[in-house]
């Protein structure tokens, strides 16, 4: 422990909700901390919540008819450019990471929102009332979603190098699932001392993730990040460069040795954020632990649900794995 802390006592957090049950949306305290400190975790946090967080996005739209994004169509009062723009305004949940394309058609006169999305049961839309298009009476509209899942920004002009196609209109996309943070300083006192810190941060999200999973998300990808400052070349290679396949094929009487000699972190799997928080509350850190688990036991796991167990079935036969009594 720090020597200031063991003076001053450990940090406290507390978590309020802007809004009561609403918990996308939550104000967090933690103090008091060492002078500096508040800053310092204030800023390394804020970034990796806004750059780092794994979401999903609409990549791009294809629409009936449309050569390009300045199209405009009979009967349709938005250009394919308006269309664009209202694409990167809806808010998706997607499970699993392989792309998909999704279907939006109607006939008017009507008014398509995002509910009119004909999505796979790996989507969820999280704002159906979200006005997309509107059509007049006796035009009709029938375009192509590309749904992906993502980390931070990506241009249209990269994604467009790789494939560029007529017809084809890619979106700038915000895969980040945090909308809004914002963070300040205040001054705390324990005693007769000061001059010490408490971080306020303001968390916002789409809704895909809570507020609370965001920042514990954040700390934790962080966390495994400073490890390599206090880890040696060899144990550092050992955890992540590790031999997936040799690792899964423990015997019974080496698994407390097995995990002292390796110890890959699973945040490396990619996992969605819900999936991750609950092996990780659930004591499961790295890949040798979860390799020996059961799906029963994973189902008994807080927030585990049917989808969890599928991403981590399909996660780990990328990489030659499996669970225990499959």
């Amino acid at each position: 422990m720090h020597i200031i802390q063991e003076e001053i006592g450990l940090p406290k957090v507390t978590q309020v909700p802007v809004k009561k049950g609403d918990n996308t949306h939550i104000v967090f305290s933690v103090g008091p901390l060492p002078p500096g400190f508040g800053m310092t975790l204030g800023n390394a946090l804020r970034r990796v919540l806004l750059s780092s967080l794994p979401g999903t996005a609409i990549s791009s739209v294809r629409v009936a008819g449309a050569h390009h994004e300045y199209t405009t169509l009979k009967g349709v009062r938005e250009s394919v450019l308006d269309i664009s723009l209202n694409m990167k305004q809806v808010k998706l949940r997607k499970h699993h990471k392989d792309p998909e394309v999704a279907v939006l058609e109607g006939k008017g006169p009507k008014t398509l929102k995002a509910s009119d999305i004909k999505v796979s049961s790996d989507i969820e839309i999280l704002n159906p009332d979200l006005e997309l298009v509107h059509l007049e009476k006796g035009s009709s509209i029938k375009m192509e979603l590309t749904i992906e899942k993502g980390v931070g920004y990506q241009p249209a002009s990269e994604r467009n190098k790789k494939r560029n196609e007529p017809g084809l209109v890619h979106i700038d996309t915000i895969f980040s699932p945090v909308e809004r943070v914002r963070f300040e300083v205040e001054s705390a006192r324990v005693g007769e001392r000061t001059n010490l810190d408490r971080l306020i941060m303001d968390v916002s999200t789409n809704g895909s993730l809570t507020a609370d999973e965001a920042v514990r998300f954040s700390s934790q990808l962080l966390s495994h990040y400073f490890n390599f400052f206090s880890l040696d070349q060899e144990t550092v290679e050992k955890e992540f460069m590790a031999d997936f396949t040799r690792t899964s094929q423990v015997t019974p009487e080496t698994d407390r040795q097995a995990v002292k000699e390796s110890y890959t972190p699973i945040e490396i799997l990619n996992l969605s954020p819900r999936t991750l928080n609950s092996l990780i509350n659930a004591g499961v850190g790295s890949i040798e632990q979860l390799v020996k688990c059961n799906p029963a036991t994973l189902s008994n796991f807080r927030g585990f649900g049917t989808k969890a167990l599928d991403e981590v079935k399909q996660t780990l036969a990328t990489r030659g794995l499996k669970l225990i009594e499959e």
